[in-house]
């Protein structure tokens, strides 16, 4: 499976790439995320370790089940030949009704079919009021 753009990557290419991530995240679509990423995928979300996409669908699954109301955006940061940084910022809502903002960066690498083999999140959650949401 190709999923295009594919490295070696422009900056627009990069910027290209980083705009389907977020619209597929923002679909809370487990298996439509996950197929951007190999079969064998490695990941690290804050402190949990992840490996392939029956994993990251059913991390993302609990994710979405827990995060209500999920709106997230992405930002550019760097690149490489097959590697992307980005910046991001998301708001949800938890089951008790409390608002949060989670901030962070995240490394990617792809492979030559432009699936990602590596997904490294450094996240941070701020509680905010329901009023002082952005997204």
């Amino acid at each position: 499976m190709r999923k295009k753009p594919i490295p070696p990557f422009t900056r627009e290419s990069a910027e290209e790439k980083i705009k389907l991530a977020e619209d597929a995240w923002n679909s809370q679509d487990p298996i439509k995320v996950s197929e951007a990423y190999t079969i064998d995928s490695e990941w690290r979300n804050r402190s949990q370790f992840i490996n392939g996409r029956e994993e990251i669908q059913k991390f993302l699954a609990n994710k979405w089940e827990n995060e209500l109301e999920y709106k997230l955006k992405k930002e550019y940061w760097a690149h490489s030949e097959n590697r992307i940084a980005v910046r991001f910022e998301y708001e949800y809502r938890n089951r008790s009704g409390e608002w949060f903002r989670a901030y962070g960066n995240e490394n990617w690498e792809f492979d030559k079919n432009g699936l990602m083999r590596k997904r490294y999140a450094s996240i941070n959650d701020l509680p905010i009021l329901e009023s002082e949401r952005k997204l």
